[in-house]
């Protein structure tokens, strides 16, 4: 879509920037990377009253031009470059209007980088319950620019917001908030000379973060660091001076402009909830009490639409094979695809809860309190309180967790949190441990009140956290740095949770789930029942010559078709697929594992979702059951039995060391790929893939020896 205009969204956190992003765009939107940099860049398209179409870009949020992280320093690299291809025609800034001091000191310094921009008021029911009352008229007359009034939240406002966007073409009138030349007048005009800008707090700007401004070519920067070394140029105490000198102004500015009746109401009611959530004590049974729920939600809510999608699958492949032709084709498309796509299809209810709960936990507020409780627990092993943010995400999933990293200021605690933050169980993991946990835990309740598999499940992720602490506790003591960490967080006020906000990531993560997923499922599914429906051809016409002798001296009717499923068994060990699991078999034997299994933890090492498809194809190919209809998966896997000793494969020993051996295996490509390239180097990836694995083993091998 060609767009008219291009309009960033800049803002600091917890402004409600991101929720008017996708009131604007909607589902028109994408997410790609900056150009060069591997952080997120969300673009989406929104047409304006006039009939434009505007491309809009949410910038990462900010408290300053001035960056503390890699993400934020990409708001500056975006609006210095007009080059880039994200540089706005046109800059909507969006504040808290329950904290607008702090917000228009952001606001300040991008109006004098001489774009054209409005100021948008979010938040304004908020405002308006906490007894602040904002002039508009008075604001938009100091500030020299269109200030608009919306909430988000409940979608006010954005009719007025697309007009104001369609209308700003000049730049603000206002006269600059502080004189930038003032600050390094020698530094300034040999940085505008240089670079040939008229605008003295561009020039400023650059002499402070040149380095990050990657247009500038290594003689250009050599001779801008010569300029700042010249003329003595103290960056952190001109940053400091600027920000005093800007706080002054806008003292200024918003005399008798805002009126707060409510500050005494807003903070006492604020901090009564946070004495009880935030509580060295009882702070820490509520958070567990809300991971209880959660994980009993995830199997007593899900079970109704997962049998009926199980159900559905069960039914489709019966009639595929009943209505298609018999042949090849057909039995790729119902053993390899539908089979393969029905073990991850199954789990989009389950996805879906832990999603949506996590969400309504971070619209809420309550999420950033759990950042702010454990940040002394971290310290004690290595981490900081920011490390939460990506270990919690990584119940979800690992890759934009460890991407989240880079907010963390030490460069220690971020290559901790890389290094552990996989260990956390994601919701890749998810289906195979439902799928397993469904197979050995009885569905009962404990105490009336929670769902045993619930609990078990609360267990595997709980374990996956404590494993993740103590790593961070070793890597504490084997990596060594200088610079002191620390941490600051912001902690927003309670809200309501915006239902339309979270049934929105419902689907985004659960179609991101199946389409990142599912290309991956299919692929494998479709490979896999190729390697399991052929083999060297000795061995099958060894085999088809064996059967075949049998039934022609038989005419029991059982008999003959005992044999056809006998015949389908000794093939598929005798398939590529087969030789493949039977050679790393003497490896994971001790695990309790068998070579079916073993063909599972080789394809998912591609993607962990892939147990199941590939348990699916496998349990497909190797044929239905005695009374020739389709079984469910659940219970091909649960029916599965030792040729040997007769006794089932599935047992409560083997099912819990699948279930430890994924909890701790770096079984995921792009975990390993996003960890190269946010470290730069092959050496932390490498040592992750290796302490995960020998971790994943030693924890198996320990639980199938002790509980067989």
């Amino acid at each position: 879509m060609l767009a008219d205009l291009k309009v960033a969204l800049v803002g600091n956190p917890n402004t409600g920037k991101s929720t008017l992003f996708n009131l604007l765009t909607g589902l028109n939107q994408k997410i790609g990377n900056f150009p060069g940099i591997t952080v997120d860049k969300k673009t989406g398209f929104c047409k304006l009253p006039s009939g434009k179409i505007a491309e809009i870009i949410d910038l990462p949020g900010t408290y300053s031009l001035y960056p503390k992280s890699k993400d934020e320093s990409i708001v500056f690299q975006v609006l210095a470059d007009k080059n880039n291809s994200s540089h706005p025609d046109v800059i909507v800034l969006v504040a808290d209007s329950t904290n607008l001091r702090r917000n228009l000191l952001l606001f300040s310094q991008v109006a004098d980088l001489g774009i054209p921009m409005l100021l948008v008021l979010n938040m304004a029911d908020m405002a308006r319950k906490e007894g602040i009352s904002i002039d508009i008229d008075k604001l938009s007359e100091r500030l020299g620019v269109q200030v608009v009034n919306i909430s988000a939240r409940k979608a006010e406002g954005l009719d007025t917001l697309k007009q104001a966007i369609a209308q700003t073409t000049s730049l603000a009138t206002q006269t600059s908030s502080i004189e930038a030349k003032s600050f390094a007048p020698e530094a300034v005009e040999a940085i505008k000379q240089k670079i040939g800008t008229n605008n003295d707090y561009y020039a400023l700007q650059v002499l402070h973060q040149h380095e990050h401004l990657a247009f500038f070519t290594d003689k250009e920067q050599e001779e801008i660091e010569a300029i700042e070394i010249g003329n003595g140029f103290d960056t952190v105490k001109l940053q400091g001076d600027e920000t005093v000198a800007r706080y002054r102004h806008l003292g200024k500015i918003l005399s008798d402009v805002v009126v707060d009746t409510g500050a005494k109401r807003k903070f006492t009611f604020t901090d009564q909830i946070d004495a009880v959530l935030t509580h060295k004590i009882w702070g820490f049974v509520i958070f567990f009490l809300i991971l209880f729920f959660i994980f009993n939600a995830i199997f007593s809510w899900s079970s109704v639409p997962m049998d009926l999608i199980e159900g559905g699958f069960a039914w489709l492949t019966e009639k595929g094979h009943e209505h298609l032709p018999p042949g090849v084709l057909t039995d790729l498309l119902m053993d390899g695809v539908v089979a393969g796509l029905g073990g991850i299809v199954i789990f989009i209810p389950q996805i879906a809860i832990l999603f949506a709960l996590i969400s309504i936990l971070e619209d809420t507020g309550y999420m950033a309190r759990v950042t702010f409780m454990m940040d002394k627990v971290m310290r004690k092993f290595g981490l900081s309180g920011k490390s939460v943010v990506p270990m919690i995400g990584g119940i979800a999933c690992a890759v934009p967790s460890i991407m989240s990293a880079r907010n963390i200021e030490s460069w220690k605690d971020r290559i901790i949190t890389i290094m552990v933050t996989p260990l956390v169980s994601c919701s890749a993991r998810l289906p195979v441990y439902t799928l397993l946990i469904s197979l050995v835990v009885p569905d009962e309740k404990v105490w009336g009140l929670f769902n045993l598999q619930g609990l078990t499940l609360m267990a595997m992720y709980f374990i996956s956290i404590v494993a993740a602490v103590l790593v961070a506790a070793v890597f504490k003591f084997i990596i060594k740095a200088k610079e002191r960490s620390y941490f600051i967080m912001e902690l927003p006020v309670y809200r309501m949770p915006r239902w339309k906000n979270v049934l929105f990531t419902m689907y985004e993560k659960s179609k991101t789930f199946v389409l990142e997923a599912g290309k991956v499922i299919i692929a494998i599914s479709i490979i896999l029942w190729v390697m399991s429906t052929y083999g060297p051809a000795k061995r099958f016409e060894a085999i088809d010559a064996k059967y075949d002798r049998i039934e022609a001296t038989s005419a029991d009717t059982v008999q003959l078709a005992s044999l056809e499923r006998d015949r389908a068994a000794e093939k598929l060990e005798n398939s590529y697929a087969g030789l493949l699991g039977q050679t790393i078999e003497p490896m994971i034997k001790p695990l309790g594992y068998d070579w079916k299994i073993g063909i599972a933890l080789i394809t998912s090492f591609a993607a962990r979702e892939a147990f199941v498809g590939t348990m699916a194809t496998i349990y497909s190919v190797e044929g239905a059951d005695d009374d020739g209809g389709e079984m469910r998966l659940r219970d091909k896997i649960g029916a599965a039995k030792d040729p040997q000793t007769g006794l089932p494969i599935f047992t409560f020993a083997t099912a819990f060391s699948l279930m430890l051996f994924y909890a701790f295996a770096m079984q995921c490509m792009s975990t390993v790929a996003v960890v190269y390239r946010e470290t730069k180097s092959w050496k932390w990836p490498v040592i992750q893939l290796v302490y995960m694995t020998a971790m994943a083993y030693v924890a198996a091998l320990m639980a199938y020896q002790l509980l067989k």
